[in-house]
């Protein structure tokens, strides 16, 4: 069973609000760096022999993408694609493509750069999309925060920053409805409270 250490510095941090809906502290932003630098380190150990390509899927990806970047110290190129599932706070299950790779990355070593990963139901999609139609010498996946109680697919997430309960998340490039992308910690959406 897994369990989540609660966050113990949300009287830095304030409640916020998004479209009515409340949310609450989770992460501040220097605890989300050292996740963030974490990861960078591990992927730099296994790639620091080669020239991978970070792709991007946007647009939640973005801040982590940006940190993800400043804390590799290796030789990498990067590209991006932009692909939606969600509309509010729920997965609608579908996936559909928004915009075209902006790279050529046949025969190339690629480490998808997702922000959070919970149904899978993206990832899954990306992964057929690249192994069909792309070819990459190599594919491997690092997201930045993992949902585990409700990812059931048999993708492997090679590298994970952080584990979090499953609960919608805001801030740090993650968004509800276009809005609250740009906060720099992380917020959780307090359950059962609405304000209009």
């Amino acid at each position: 069973m897994l369990t989540f250490a609660p966050y113990h510095s949300s009287f830095f941090m304030k409640s916020i609000q998004v479209h009515g809906k409340t949310f609450i502290p989770y992460l501040s932003s220097d605890e989300i760096q050292k996740s963030v630098k974490t990861l960078a380190e591990k992927v730099y150990r296994d790639y620091r022999e080669e020239n991978p390509v970070f792709l991007g899927v946007l647009n939640g990806v973005i801040m982590f993408f940006s940190d993800f970047l400043k804390h590799y110290p290796g030789k990498c190129e990067i590209a991006f694609m932009q692909v939606s599932s969600y509309s509010g706070t729920q997965s609608t299950g579908i996936v559909y493509k928004k915009m075209e790779l902006t790279k050529e990355v046949v025969d190339r070593h690629i480490i998808l750069l997702e922000d959070i990963v919970d149904t899978g139901n993206t990832l899954e999609s990306l992964v057929e999309y690249f192994k069909n139609t792309q070819r990459p010498r190599s594919l491997k996946i690092a997201s930045l925060f993992l949902k585990p109680e409700i990812y059931k697919k048999d993708v492997k997430i090679d590298y994970v920053g952080k584990e979090i309960p499953n609960k919608f998340v805001l801030g740090y490039g993650l968004d509800y409805d276009e809005q609250g992308r740009n906060h720099p910690d992380l917020y959780q959406l307090e359950e059962g409270r609405i304000n209009h």
